[in-house]
């Protein structure tokens, strides 16, 4: 696996997932491709239930790498750089367990698009987001802003670049902690252990159902998360976690 420029620590059943490519983390096809792969595998091990995202240094990611960009004169090369695009933050919108971002300095462009693929944001009171296309000629961004900032909002980051700090972030509501930088992982650890000690089946649903019903309407939604709890209720992790509360101890999930 792409240890080098994506670091992926596991323990007890938390991945603590490391962008490490300095000095900004700038995504290139090949941390991209990497990016991707970790997350996949984070899906797939049976010994990670959930994973926090974080950069390396002082920059969470500074968003696409400028020198990397796609041959004009190549046909096809625009196709094949926008489809790995898409699939790093699908990799990890679509990731089996839930990801936490610790965003621990800027989240710019893409690298802002990293951190609304996860489910659950936290930064560091250093930490920026913007989407700066506009000021290298291009634009996007909308879809990923969209999710996070409501319209004026999102319109103003497209069409000027405007920053907006972790503090005003935390202001809003949009992120859950606004803290010092030594403790920005430390404090997504804790919530990731809290998720790890959930049933893991139950967890997968519930990242499942999260991402499935802000796509539909309230009525189907609603029937949508109750065949989910049908399924759900026949497990032996379900009636683990009923027996573990009646008799006041830790339950012992099986993932089954």
């Amino acid at each position: 696996m792409s240890d080098e420029i994506v670091r992926l620590e596991v323990k007890d059943h938390v991945a603590l997932v490391t962008l490490n490519k300095p000095p900004v983390n700038a995504l290139d096809r090949a941390m991209r491709n990497a990016i991707i792969e970790v997350f996949d595998a984070v899906s797939e091990r049976d010994d990670i239930r959930v994973a926090v995202l974080t950069g390396a240094g002082k920059t969470f990611c500074a968003g696409a790498d400028l020198k990397d960009r796609p041959d004009v004169t190549k046909t096809g090369a625009f196709s094949a750089h926008n489809r790995v695009t898409r699939e790093t933050g699908n990799a990890i919108r679509e990731c089996a367990k839930p990801v936490i971002a610790a965003v621990n300095g800027a989240a710019l462009g893409a690298g802002l698009g990293l951190m609304a693929a996860c489910d659950i944001f936290l930064a560091s009171e250093n930490a920026t987001f913007g989407m700066p296309e506009i000021d290298v000629g291009l634009a996007g961004g909308g879809a990923m802003l969209n999710t996070i900032f409501g319209r004026s909002t999102m319109r103003l980051m497209m069409f000027t670049g405007e920053r907006l700090s972790a503090a005003e972030l935390y202001r809003r509501g949009i992120i859950e902690a606004c803290t010092a930088p030594d403790e920005l992982v430390p404090a997504a650890l804790k919530i990731a252990e809290r998720i790890a000690n959930k049933s893991p089946l139950a967890i997968n649903y519930a990242k499942n159902s999260a991402n499935m019903v802000e796509l539909m309407p309230q009525r189907d939604a609603y029937r949508f998360e109750q065949n989910f709890t049908v399924a759900l209720s026949r497990t032996e992790d379900a009636k683990e976690a009923r027996m573990a509360f009646i008799e006041k101890r830790k339950p012992v999930f099986k993932g089954r």
